[in-house]
């Protein structure tokens, strides 16, 4: 059990914290701020390894950014790590959601309102797009990776293949084909 260290422990919660609170669209749109927190100001988890962490965070259910941060959290400071980051990164779209909500009755037809929300979506599919292109240039390394990306990508779009047979199959033929290159 990893002693508990209040001031390391306050940092994770406010690291998450801003990126839970300056983050609209949801866990996607957070993958590029937690990784420039984690990875470039931090210095918490290797670049290398920020791809996996995704990798294992969107795998398992539950929403990529609460995942990743649970994940990171607990690698860095154990168990109370990963509630101090999960707390972090949950908090803020809690309290942003009972202020709407107490609000919303009001503004829920103002056009001004719904515009900013139109701006404010086209914003969210940048930094998604953003988040998938720092993946893909770090995840895919030769022409085997390009391959499977394609096939990943068509088979979900046009086949509408589940995520979990892609993750699985990805798995599968990552372990044979590069397995075998290692031994």
């Amino acid at each position: 059990m990893k002693k508990l260290n209040l001031p390391l422990l306050w940092k994770m919660f406010v690291s998450f914290f801003r990126i839970g609170a300056f983050t609209i669209g949801g866990g996607y749109a957070m993958l590029p701020l937690i990784e420039k927190e984690v990875v470039d100001h931090q210095k918490w988890v290797r670049e290398e390894d920020i791809v996996d962490v995704f990798a294992i965070s969107q795998s398992v259910p539950g929403v990529i950014a609460i995942n990743s941060s649970i994940f990171i959290g607990y690698k860095i400071s154990g168990f109370a790590g990963a509630v101090a980051a999960a707390l972090g990164v949950i908090l803020p779209s809690f309290i942003i959601i009972l202020v709407i909500a107490f609000f919303l009755l009001n503004i829920n037809n103002n056009v001004y309102i719904q515009k900013a929300f139109t701006g404010v979506r086209a914003g969210v599919v940048g930094m998604i797009a953003l988040a998938a292109v720092k993946l893909a240039k770090s995840a895919v390394k030769d022409k085997l990776g390009v391959g499977l990306a394609i096939a990943a990508f068509i088979a979900i779009v046009v086949f509408d293949i589940s995520v979990i047979l892609i993750i699985i199959g990805g798995g599968l033929i990552g372990y044979i084909i590069y397995g075998r290159k290692t031994k």
